[in-house]
């Protein structure tokens, strides 16, 4: 069964200027599906279970989550975790974007079940480019497993 909801893509990131960056690439996009920014890890783990201010939102799990590592309060990686760990959450696609190139955020990120590890390229453009076709495959191509 396919369902033709269009669903939320959710942007975890604390910088404003990669926020607005990521948002104007996406609108670019053309894409259907709403953005929701947030700005730290604890705001994204109330979103996807619905807590606190999220707690009226239309349910349903984002398309994409797309998390920067570097955050306050809680980082990507203990987003990453939580979600892995969390039966109804396991699936969604997770897309880092970073800056980093530590070899052990990288390779933490794989072994958690990251689906993609973007590094955050310096220039504007290209950065611009890789949201806005991260943002066309995964809430258009990319079609998730049904949950049982």
């Amino acid at each position: 069964m396919i369902h033709n909801d269009i669903r939320t893509i959710l942007l975890v990131e604390d910088s404003m200027a990669d926020a607005e960056m990521s948002l104007d690439a996406l609108k670019d996009a053309n894409l259907a599906n709403p953005v929701v920014h947030l700005q730290d890890g604890v705001e994204c783990m109330d979103w996807l279970q619905r807590r606190g201010e999220w707690a009226g939102r239309v349910p349903g799990d984002p398309a994409v989550v797309l998390l920067d590592i570097k955050m306050p309060r809680m980082d990507g990686l203990e987003v990453l975790t939580r979600m892995r760990a969390d039966e109804r959450l396991r699936r969604v696609p997770v897309v880092i974007l970073s800056s980093s190139r530590e070899e052990r955020d990288l390779a933490r990120s794989w072994d958690l079940g990251v689906n993609a590890y973007v590094i955050k390229p310096v220039g504007a453009d290209q950065f611009f480019t890789a949201v806005r076709t991260l943002g066309q495959f995964w809430a258009v191509l990319n079609q998730a497993p049904e949950q049982e």
